[in-house]
């Protein structure tokens, strides 16, 4: 009675683990997986059926009239038998409709004699006929591999036994209707380990054994081939129909998740190529243009690079540094803490908008220049309150205390605003519009009509909530403002500051949406194109460009500059600590190389303006 209750109990758990697995669904057989050796596996069966593979592999081994599943004598297990591990498992399955139902194979992979073997297999499949009651479509077929008898007795054996064929040139002849699918080890054809890239003389080789199969329409497998990311791509990318491996759940993960992880631009954006006319000079610096890229590591920025056609307007730049992005109480920062690095000077503490740590508020930047006759503005795709833009001009303890935060913006050194959330001012209580109209502020209905406003400050709310992203239909807008925001601040015949943020790569990043991540990050190439072109034209503007943190974890593990693709692959759906790099150019520009601390761009604009003021 107890043996009984143990078997139950171990059947529950299984399902569990099923059914757990299940909860994150994978469309069946959109890749088909081989899951070699599967006994192997922590769950046998289950794991590899709840992540849809095409195909399982059971090795057997026959003892005194038992088939065992095992791959050599010695390592046969009481009671692991083909029976236990995949017939009843299987049976289960099917009588509970648990998962996708999806038909699949069973190799059977036989280590012993052939025709003693397949002896006890046909006795051992009775009773389990409901596997394969539908002839057109089985649930499973039993594929024999291993110790086959002769080709030629192939269709001597009743459904539902089939054959793994293992040969591309002894094709005569063959009995296709018995021929499940062609299998052959790899290294027969490559010694290659699945890391890099497939030469050509192996992959041609490679190519025409698949071609064998294909031509006599059955799918393609490989044994003993590399089992790695690279390899599975590799492999599916060259036609293989199932992709042999140890780790069908990861394997099936990724190879299921590509097509969204791949991104291809057909048609690149022009860049803008700077005349370096002032590049590095120690021209006096009138005007400072800060683009912040919200979460915009150097994945990030590469993956915008190789998919605008290997080119974008920020590479053309020469001085670069990384700066470090860690938080005053934690590793890896949020935007408030970082934008408040920024726009300060001072280590804060996550979630903090210019506030330090001790609760007092951080000096920020359009403050700290008002007194050098600066104007200052900000543009962001996010709301006007979201965390960084709101570090130049807000003191908050927490960035989601929106309403106070609006309210701040009316008390701010600020000239100019673009941006979303027009809806948090419009709050009865806080009387958000009504407080900038009196501090002075303008709120123009279009950009065109901030960019001709003559008085001295404006704004222009483009959302009532946040803006679209580029995928959503947004076109331009950055670059747009940009251009509109520096057209009204150099009209005062000023020296102005105007921060720019593109808010939604950190949003890609989060979501690990390989589109966003990449067309925000070309949108962004365009808002600084406009920068530099204004720089250009007149020759006393420093621009900065670089990141708050980076977000997501990203890798490009594979693309193609031809054809302007790239994958990216994310290990996180959070930020990180990575370093992020900054882009300089303009007067001083030299000075913003190296390694350092991100509150040292704010200390390198107080030093370079300082050293304006002296001459």
């Amino acid at each position: 009675m107890k043996r009984q209750y143990t078997i139950h109990f171990f059947q529950v758990i299984l399902l569990v683990i099923v059914l757990g697995s299940l909860t994150f669904p994978v469309p069946a057989q959109d890749v088909a997986i081989h899951s070699h050796n599967d006994y192997l596996q922590e769950v046998p069966f289950w794991e590899a059926y709840a992540r849809g593979a095409a195909s399982i592999e059971a090795d057997v081994i026959l003892r005194n009239d038992t088939l065992f599943v095992a791959h050599e004598e010695e390592s046969i297990r009481r009671g692991h038998t083909l029976q236990s591990l995949y017939l009843e498992p299987m049976l289960r399955a099917k009588r509970l409709r648990i998962g996708s139902m999806q038909p699949f194979i069973l190799l059977i992979d036989f280590k012993t004699e052939a025709y003693a073997t397949m002896a006890t297999l046909l006795k051992s499949i009775r009773g389990y006929e409901e596997l394969w009651d539908d002839p057109e479509h089985p649930f499973v077929k039993l594929v024999i591999s291993g110790n086959r008898p002769k080709k030629e007795e192939y269709e001597q054996f009743p459904f539902p036994i089939y054959f793994d064929y293992q040969s591309v040139q002894d094709t005569l002849e063959l009995p296709l209707e018995k021929i499940a699918l062609f299998s052959l080890s790899f290294r027969n054809f490559s010694a290659w380990n699945g890391k890099g890239r497939l030469v050509d003389a192996d992959r041609e080789r490679v190519e025409q054994a698949i071609a064998v199969a294909h031509r006599y329409g059955k799918p393609f497998r490989f044994w003993a081939s590399p089992d790695s990311k690279t390899a599975w791509k590799a492999l599916y990318e060259l036609g293989v129909d199932y992709i042999n491996t140890d780790h069908p759940v990861a394997a099936q993960s990724y190879l299921s998740s590509l097509s969204s992880r791949l991104y291809t631009r057909p048609n690149p954006h022009e860049i803008y190529r700077p005349t370096f006319a002032s590049d590095g000079t120690e021209r006096e610096v009138k005007n400072v243009i800060l683009l912040i890229g919200d979460g915009n590591g150097l994945a990030q920025i590469s993956a915008a690079m190789y998919a605008n056609g290997n080119n974008l307007t920020l590479t053309q730049l020469k001085n670069m540094g990384l700066i470090k992005t860690q938080s005053a109480d934690d590793f890896t920062t949020d935007s408030a803490a970082a934008g408040t690095a920024l726009a300060s000077g001072k280590k804060a503490k996550n979630r903090s908008i210019g506030m330090l740590p001790d609760g007092s508020p951080a000096t920020n930047l359009p403050e700290y220049l008002a007194e050098f006759g600066f104007h200052s503005g900000i543009i962001t795709t996010d709301e006007v309150t979201g965390a960084t833009p709101a570090s130049f001009f807000a003191h908050q303890p927490e960035r989601d205390w929106t309403r106070e935060i609006a309210a701040d913006l009316a008390n701010s050194p600020l000239s100019l605003f673009i941006g979303g959330g027009k809806q948090t001012f419009l709050d009865e209580e806080s009387k958000g519009i009504d407080q900038l109209r009196n501090a002075g502020f303008f709120l123009a209905n279009s950009l065109s009509e901030l960019e001709d406003h003559e008085g001295s400050k404006v704004g222009y709310f483009a959302a009532y909530q946040g803006l679209p992203k580029v995928s959503q239909g947004r076109q331009h807008f950055l670059s747009e403002a940009t251009k509109a925001g520096i057209n009204f601040l150099q009209t005062k015949n000023q020296p102005f500051l105007l921060v720019i943020e593109s808010a939604f790569i950190d949003s890609g990043g989060h979501a690990n949406e390989v589109a966003t991540v990449i067309e925000e990050g070309i949108d962004f190439d365009r808002a600084i194109a406009e920068a530099l072109r204004f720089a250009d034209a007149d020759g006393h503007t420093l621009v900065l460009i670089t990141a708050d943190h980076e977000t997501g974890g990203i890798t490009l593990p594979q693309g193609n500059t031809a054809s302007h693709t790239v994958e990216l692959e994310f290990s996180t759906e959070d930020h990180t600590g990575l370093m992020v790099p900054v882009f300089a150019y303009g007067p001083h520009a030299q000075h913003f190389r190296g390694v350092y601390e991100n509150t040292e761009i704010f200390t390198k604009i107080v030093e370079i303006i300082g050293g304006n003021t002296l001459r």
